[in-house]
């Protein structure tokens, strides 16, 4: 009977023992879940979009908030990211790229704010000027959806080109009905123009590539005039997968940037390449 008694006082100290460690697991597990939900996981391509967001970090610490940024050169992936949940959000892209991009890919990603507007250049390349153009110029443009389309409007407004004004902002080459000079159109990705442009004549080059490979608008052809149709088409957003946009952190992330400090350095670095729509 001595013994018997021992044995069960014996397991009941164990028993409890475990009981006592399960529950401290289960506070840690709390506690970790709980900084887990301070974390915002953001994607961004380099400039000006992650150099922005440095600029928030110290300020969303403030709040309790860990922003963590992850680079792209791409403008695929950011979504998927966001898309597959590997990403709270993205901050990369202009509105009309992220409609195309859910139509095309049958996502559901939404914008939780505007931002800032990144306005298309025309850059020299082998040729230094628009009257210097000869005939069968070569000149680049993205081709992805509505970039393409972009750039060929800016090449219609110096006039390079007539398009199909049917075709809208999703116009391709396809669309150009008058090309006098029979320039010739280069499509290729987006993240290439910088590279290549020193082989075309001219290349049409987003705002964030640009800035990436150390251009300057002051060097431009001609560039998207802010208050033109484009400057109220292509509104950089941060984005987020629908229903994830009203939540305490994602708010947190947007009204961050939109603030004064963020205006400031929006204004003091990219000399009018990056444009603050707030």
């Amino acid at each position: 009977m001595k013994k018997k008694l021992i044995l069960t006082t014996a397991l009941s100290l164990v028993l409890a023992a475990s009981l006592a460690l399960t529950g401290c697991g289960g506070d840690n597990g709390e506690k970790e879940a709980d900084g887990e939900n301070t974390v915002i996981k953001v994607g961004a391509t380099p400039a000006p979009h992650a150099e922005v967001l440095e600029v928030i970090k110290d300020d969303l610490a403030e709040e309790g908030y860990t922003l963590e940024i992850v680079e792209y050169n791409d403008y695929i992936l950011p979504n998927r990211g966001v898309t597959e949940g590997e990403l709270d959000a993205n901050y990369y892209q202009h509105i009309s790229y992220l409609e195309n991009y859910n139509e095309e890919n049958g996502t559901d990603l939404v914008s939780a704010g505007e931002i800032h507007y990144e306005p298309f250049a025309l850059y020299a390349g082998k040729t230094a000027s628009l009257d210097e153009l000869s005939e069968g110029a070569q000149i680049a443009v993205p081709n992805d959806g509505t970039n393409e389309g972009r750039a060929l409007k800016l090449l219609e407004a110096e006039g390079l080109i007539t398009l199909d004004p049917e075709a809208g902002f999703l116009a391709t080459k396809i669309d150009i009905v008058d090309n006098p000079k029979g320039i010739e159109i280069v499509e290729m990705e987006a993240a290439q123009l910088p590279r290549v442009l020193s082989t075309m004549d001219m290349a049409v080059i987003n705002g964030n590539y640009a800035i990436d490979a150390g251009l300057s608008l002051d060097d431009a052809i001609a560039v998207e005039a802010n208050d033109s149709e484009a400057a109220k088409t292509y509104a950089n957003v941060v984005v987020v997968a629908n229903g994830n946009e009203n939540s305490e952190k994602i708010q947190a992330l947007v009204n961050a940037l939109k603030s004064d400090k963020v205006k400031q350095f929006m204004e003091e670095t990219y000399g009018g390449a990056v444009v603050p729509l707030f």
